[in-house]
């Protein structure tokens, strides 16, 4: 049974910067896409970046394009998000999902998730 469990939020000033992790664990990780989601209050769960884990190919929502960067460790089977020059609209839920789908970009496509990890930019 594949889990994923994120780490790192918190709260940050504008203009900071955090680095969310996701440990995987149950699956065999190179045949999956793994994805970043965020969803903040009263909104949908919206798309935030992707990454093959075999072919690294990446993909981010216009939105975080240039500031956020995902990565791996594969000794760790983990996934990073970095995010610098945070904004107050960065603030919501976080979440990691994995998908066998390549480069999956909406939330239907995504298998399995984590519990979600708070993130709060303050102005």
């Amino acid at each position: 049974q594949v889990q994923l469990v994120e780490s790192g939020g918190g709260l940050v000033q504008a203009g900071g910067s955090l680095r969310l992790s996701c440990a995987a664990s149950g699956g065999t990780f190179s045949s999956y896409t793994m994805g970043w989601f965020r969803q903040a209050p009263g909104k949908e769960r919206e798309f935030v970046a992707a990454f093959t884990w075999s072919a690294r190919r990446t993909s981010y929502a216009d939105s975080v394009k240039g500031r956020f960067t995902i990565s791996k460790d594969n000794a760790k089977n983990t996934v990073y998000l970095q995010m610098n020059s945070l904004k107050p609209e960065d603030t919501a839920v976080y979440y990691c999902a994995a998908t066998r789908v390549v480069l999956a970009f909406t939330p239907q496509t995504y298998d399995y998730w984590g519990q979600g990890t708070q993130v709060t930019v303050s102005s």
